[in-house]
């Protein structure tokens, strides 16, 4: 079963990302998908709070499973996590609509860099943003038909509440911990600075 987090930032804002499984690196792997890859790293200017969680969406169109795992903090406040996860979903993907208008309203314009000469490294970026906006949308609409199980972690319940009192020297080491237990890779640009 895959495991998503849906936990507060530095910001007390959701985010919502996931644990990615280690990649094997004997995977043969066509040159069209070796491009594509490199092209995602240069070309990708999303930073890596917002790029984690549109992988995180896009997971979704992958998982043959009904049911996902989602781990929260179980805090008080919380007791009403399903509802708030429904919402924060709809939230996203009303925000990907947007998004999407935005960026297709953009197009025409990124045709106007193509008599510089070189590649039009507009429209590369403007397309790979909208292909990852896209797969994401997707993604969300493929989580809101499938059933949550939510799984109280302290680990995340400790993050929270140094959160909340605003203790940044407790933030290095709670990451530290969270990264060790789950397998999760730099967790600092996700829910800190």
């Amino acid at each position: 079963m895959n495991d998503f987090f849906f936990v507060r930032d530095y910001r007390r804002k959701f985010r919502f990302f996931s644990a990615d499984p280690p990649r094997s690196p004997d995977i043969r792997r066509t040159k069209a998908q070796a491009a594509w890859d490199l092209a995602k790293r240069k070309l990708m200017v999303l930073p890596q709070r917002i790029l984690r969680q549109e992988q995180a969406f896009a997971r979704a169109l992958n998982m043959e499973e009904r049911q996902v795992r989602v781990l929260y903090s179980g805090a008080r406040e919380e007791t009403h996590i399903g509802l708030r996860f429904r919402l924060f979903l709809l939230k996203q993907r009303t925000t990907r609509i947007f998004i999407l208008i935005g960026e297709t309203l953009l197009l025409p314009f990124s045709a106007l860099t193509m008599p510089l000469p070189g590649p039009n490294i507009f429209f590369y970026v403007l397309a790979l943003l909208m292909i990852t906006h896209w797969r994401s949308f997707r993604g969300i609409h493929a989580f809101l038909k499938k059933e949550y199980a939510f799984v109280e972690a302290p680990l995340l319940a400790e993050w929270e509440e140094a959160v909340k009192a605003g203790d940044e020297t407790a933030y290095p080491p709670l990451l530290a911990r969270m990264e060790t237990e789950w397998g999760l890779m730099d967790l600092r640009k996700v829910l800190w600075k």
